[in-house]
């Protein structure tokens, strides 16, 4: 079975999605993950203009499968504070949704929320609630919640809390989860040193056949932090060795691994990608660092 990895990705400017197609295959990708638009914000072009049948045939012509659509993250459907906002949130991720069905997307990773100070019990009954609104019976993409670091507010940092929201919903086959190594390190979860204890507690709780999409990234913080600080494979508190191990894992082999590391560059300007580099690592299961140390010091 060839090796599902690949890096987010842009989809912007006149290139759409065949540009974003065209970035990942330059990396050695098989799978890709990108944004319908800047994650910041909820501006969105339609999707006559991202330029799909095209995006297809290169994704076909790339040898690419799986495409993740990243929701994005400022959407809360958790703030129980702000009623004012819930409606605007479900109507975006409705449409982002329908945007992701008609890029033909497999999975669509998304931050639960944070629930402001109201306490998790509420957040998760008002994402359960909005969930309930935007999934359709007929839709193929499925939503996968992702799992949190824990920083602020936030629901998801525990299997507890994202069985608790799935139990609620009651399309829950259109649910999935997307795992965050990063996230999980810092929400307490021994990544690096069991994982294995760290997969059987999921399946436990959640089920591995819930899980549609793994995000690989270094942490730049210790076990338990709680600060989601994402870092380079092999760079961090996780290292190369168990990353590479999550990625090859017998259990998760038809499972896409996306990378979401920081750019790299001289005098820490992010403006080099180390996909290409990092992606051949995790190819051929050897770990050079001194390629990166090379795209630091390199102009884009």
């Amino acid at each position: 079975m060839t090796l599902l990895i690949g890096a987010n990705v842009s989809m912007k400017g006149k290139a759409m999605f065949p540009g974003a197609v065209a970035e990942a295959v330059s990396y050695g990708a098989t799978t890709l993950q990108f944004y319908t638009g800047a994650p910041q914000n909820t501006r969105r072009k339609d999707v006559s203009e991202m330029r799909i049948p095209e995006g297809l045939a290169a994704m076909a012509a790339g040898g690419l499968s799986h495409l993740v659509i990243h929701c994005p993250y400022i959407v809360n459907l958790g703030n129980t504070k702000k009623p004012e906002n819930y409606p605007f949130a479900v109507q975006f991720m409705q449409g982002e949704v329908a945007r992701a069905e008609a890029l033909h997307a497999y999975t669509m990773p998304f931050h639960p929320g944070a629930h402001v100070g109201a306490g998790p019990q509420a957040a998760i009954a008002q994402i359960a609630k909005g969930l309930n609104e935007i999934l359709t019976p007929n839709q193929q993409v499925t939503i996968a919640l992702e799992t949190m670091a824990g920083k602020g507010t936030e629901v998801g940092r525990t299997f507890e809390e994202l069985a608790e929201i799935i139990d609620q919903v009651d399309l829950a086959d259109k649910l999935r989860v997307c795992m965050d190594t990063c996230h999980m390190s810092d929400a307490g979860y021994p990544v690096a040193t069991d994982f294995d204890s760290v997969l059987n507690e999921f399946d436990h709780l959640v089920g591995l056949d819930k899980l549609s999409v793994i995000h690989i990234n270094d942490s730049k913080n210790p076990q338990g932090a709680h600060k989601d600080r994402h870092t380079n494979i092999g760079f961090g508190t996780l290292g190369f060795d168990a990353l590479n191990a999550i990625v090859h894992h017998p259990q998760l082999k038809a499972i896409p691994k996306i990378l979401e590391t920081p750019y790299v560059g001289p005098e820490d300007q992010r403006l080099n990608p180390p996909y290409g580099v990092e992606i051949e690592w995790l190819k051929t299961g050897q770990f050079h660092p001194e390629a990166l140390d090379a795209l630091r010091v390199a102009k884009p």
